[in-house]
């Protein structure tokens, strides 16, 4: 008879416990969704097919919508470039990160350190991660004077510091992990998906979950496209809207050979994937290749207007969202640091406010996104009046920059902003007013003062 102490008693339930927890920790890391954040630069709210635009083919992006949720009230978090890609990275409003406008070359401005992004949390708790595309989250690109996407988090990256140069075709300008890799031959949106596929395919751990960063310059200047995508608009005679269109529909190719990699690769189902963009359409929309549209909402890029800061946005979760169901609560860029958090299981930091808010329970059917902050833009460079802006509700107030002039629209009956209802509601224009005043002092007093001081225009300011 076999003689069973208590020692191995002792010893077969720790083995036993250290195998269930083993198990446990397991099952948790696989159920942690992949994350694809696929960012289009200058692209209209009214510029894709499932956006209602007559003329521009998307078919792949028609699609996606068709299997996921479309907003129709989706915000970037700022007007121009640098600091809508700051807020998607760190949850936090422009000002407050310090990337507070677009960022020229050579200009020592940054994402700084002190900031955390979604990219080195996930990085931190097991997750591969990629950034392939535009970065221009620095002024010293590859240069250590500032930090580069591998300093916030990611493992792999080809990027560019702003546009691709001398445009979409054959860029010249694209670095690898620290590394320039001189001229390539094709067109950006390509070149980039291309290498977010190779990356999955031969660089991550087949058992590891992905973080992947897709950021393209189309349909950004200086535009150039492919002659298969301008061969669908040849009946245009404007060579330059064929151009733009061409731009969008290369855009919209390349994402959808990224979407049919993960069906390949049996990725599709545990993959979370949002497609939105920087801010709103560059140019006036009617001369040039700048021919973005807004689907008539008011303003273009640079504007807190609707038309400069609302965007696409497409988010697609298989099994937790249902296809083909469309949202109109309003979501801005900063609400996908806390949601890529929550989908990691990974806590928002404690030690600083984070603007945005989680976006699942949307998938739920709830209808607001709660946040610590309300809605609110600021871009310095605004050509016309309004420089500022805050949403809480249907209600939205535009201001100028020293909050001496203020306009208040009620964007469910009024969504072209056509009329200031500020001497007509004189208590929620008061109301909204202060609150205004109130968040912009708060953000100011934590931001880094760098705008104060900041030359705005195209030449690099010399490093003193």
């Amino acid at each position: 008879m076999m003689n069973i102490t208590s020692s191995t008693v002792f010893n077969v339930l720790t083995a036993s416990l250290i195998w269930i927890a083993a198990s446990v920790t397991s099952d948790a890391a696989e159920t942690r969704p992949n994350v694809i954040v696929f960012l289009a630069d200058d692209l209209g709210w009214g510029d894709l097919g499932c956006y209602g635009h007559p003329l521009i083919k998307t078919p792949h992006l028609d699609r996606f919508a068709q299997q996921g949720l479309k907003l129709t009230q989706c915000y970037s978090g700022g007007a121009v470039c640098s600091p809508s890609r700051s807020a998607i990275l760190t949850g936090r409003t422009p000002y407050r990160n310090g990337v507070f406008t677009w960022i020229p070359e050579g200009r020592d401005l940054h994402l700084r350190r002190s900031e955390i992004t979604f990219a080195k949390l996930l990085h931190d708790q097991g997750y591969a991660t990629c950034h392939v595309g535009k970065w221009h989250l620095n002024g010293y690109f590859n240069d250590p004077r500032h930090p580069q996407p591998n300093d916030h988090g990611y493992d792999w990256w080809l990027a560019t510091q702003n546009n691709a140069a001398p445009s979409h075709k054959d860029p010249n300008n694209f670095v690898r992990n620290g590394k320039a890799i001189g001229k390539l031959t094709g067109f950006s949106a390509p070149l980039v998906v291309d290498e977010g596929i190779k990356w999955l395919k031969e660089q991550r751990k087949p058992d590891q979950p992905f973080l992947l960063s897709v950021w393209t310059h189309e349909p950004h200047l200086p535009i150039e496209s492919d002659s298969q995508y301008q061969d669908q608009y040849r009946d245009l005679a404007d060579a330059d809207l064929r151009q733009h269109h061409g731009n969008v529909s290369q855009l919209d190719a390349a994402f959808g050979r990224l979407m049919t990699t993960l069906d390949e690769l049996n990725l599709t189902d545990n993959t979370f994937v949002v497609f939105t963009a920087d801010n709103g359409p560059e140019g006036d929309g009617v001369k040039g290749r700048t021919r973005g549209s807004t689907g008539g909402l008011r303003g273009r890029k640079r504007d807190v207007y609707e038309g400069g800061i609302r965007v696409p946005g497409i988010i697609r979760w298989p099994g937790k969202i249902t296809p083909a169901t469309t949202s109109d609560t309003p979501v801005i860029g900063s609400d996908l640091f806390a949601t890529v958090c929550e989908l990691a299981k990974i806590p928002v930091p404690a030690d600083r406010v984070i603007d945005g808010g989680t976006l699942l329970p949307l998938f739920s059917g709830a209808k607001e996104v709660i946040r610590q902050r309300p809605l609110y833009w600021r871009c310095n460079i605004a050509i016309q009046m309004p420089k500022t802006a805050m949403r809480i509700g249907d209600w939205k107030i535009v201001a100028n920059e020293p909050l001496t002039r203020f306009e208040l629209y009620h964007l469910g009956r009024d969504p072209h902003e056509q009329n200031n209802l500020a001497d007509r509601e004189p208590e929620k224009f008061a109301e909204m007013r202060e609150g205004l005043k109130k968040l912009n002092a708060e953000i100011e007093a934590e931001g880094p003062d760098w705008w104060k001081n900041y030359e705005t225009g195209n030449q690099p300011k010399k490093k003193p």
